[in-house]
């Protein structure tokens, strides 16, 4: 009874110790945030390796903007996104970006509601150099007025690259005249232009009909994980083994993302079967105390693989 005890006193102690360190570790960053005292983000360090998109360097692990934007495909668990707009707040958004930063990646990726983007621009003014790979959510349409007004929106911001949101891809896939147009948009702005999607058959018709895009951006994860075909926002890549082959006969870079199928699959195991299987950078979710380890794995991984398909960028 005493031992049993004694275990219960050493395991109680150590959560609250642990909890306390992490919580001390984050509450800092976010009231230096809150309170207006950490106007210059931490010092980029360049420890990840990159690939070119256009003349733009792109560090092979990319920030994806889901978590930021508080958008976590928890399948049925509603709460999920309630805690994770609690959780990533102003202030722990910020803080997120400096860490991505402080370790290594250059780049994120998100579509554009207005709050996260204003977000971005705040870290900007404050110093932060993160890129910005966005794709506009507007309609496609034969005039493109309100998807050119959000381009040049965004590219009057800043924003480094622009993409089509992968829901677009996906719906216009036969529609190859307006993902043309959409493509030459933002090329004609004179920013990287590129297309997102998770049907394979949208770079399939790309290729095919030699739309312009400067890289793609495509779902990728295998499927030995339990929720894999639940069918209730628990699958994006419905045929992994076809993506890759496909994707090695593509001479453009190949951003890869939902690559852990939000969340289901571990990031070595995920990070290893994208770039072994062809991806050029992984795109990842990621919560602020999660970026050194995935940062650390990212390049484990990358300093061994074995890839069948040459970078591509």
């Amino acid at each position: 009874m005493t031992q049993e005890m004694n275990r219960r006193e050493f395991v109680k102690k150590s959560v609250v110790a642990s909890a306390a360190g992490t919580l001390a570790l984050n509450v800092s960053g976010s009231q230096a945030y809150a309170q207006g005292e950490q106007k210059k983000p931490l010092e980029q360090k360049n420890t990840i390796p990159f690939g070119k998109i256009g003349e733009m360097k792109v560090s092979r692990l990319i920030l994806g903007g889901n978590l930021l934007t508080h958008y976590t495909h928890s399948r049925d668990l509603k709460y999920v996104y309630s805690l994770t707009a609690h959780y990533n707040t102003e202030a722990k958004i910020l803080e997120t970006l400096a860490l991505a930063e402080a370790h290594g990646i250059n780049t994120l990726s998100m579509h554009n509601p207005p709050g996260p983007m204003n977000i971005l621009k705040r870290y900007r003014r404050e110093g932060g150099k993160i890129q910005w790979i966005i794709c506009p959510t507007a309609e496609l349409d034969e005039k493109m007025e309100g998807y050119t007004k959000q381009v040049k929106e965004l590219v009057d911001e800043g924003c480094e690259a622009i993409y089509l949101w992968g829901v677009r891809g996906d719906q216009h896939v036969s529609k190859m005249d307006l993902v043309k147009k959409a493509v030459e948009i933002a090329k004609g702005m004179g920013v990287p232009s590129g297309v997102g999607c998770h049907n394979t058959q949208v770079v399939v018709e790309c290729e095919k009909n030699k739309i312009p895009a400067d890289f793609y951006i495509k779902t990728f994860h295998h499927h030995d994980y339990p929720s894999a075909k639940l069918n209730h926002d628990s699958m994006w890549c419905q045929n992994p083994e076809e993506t890759a082959k496909v994707m090695s006969m593509v001479e453009k870079p190949w951003i890869a993302f939902k690559v852990m199928a939000a969340g289901a699959i571990p990031p070595k195991n995920a990070f290893k079967y994208a770039f072994e299987n062809g991806a050029d950078h992984i795109l990842a979710g990621m919560f602020d105390y999660e970026i050194a380890e995935d940062v650390e794995t990212a390049k484990s991984v990358m300093a061994d693989v074995k890839r069948s398909r040459p970078w591509r960028s």
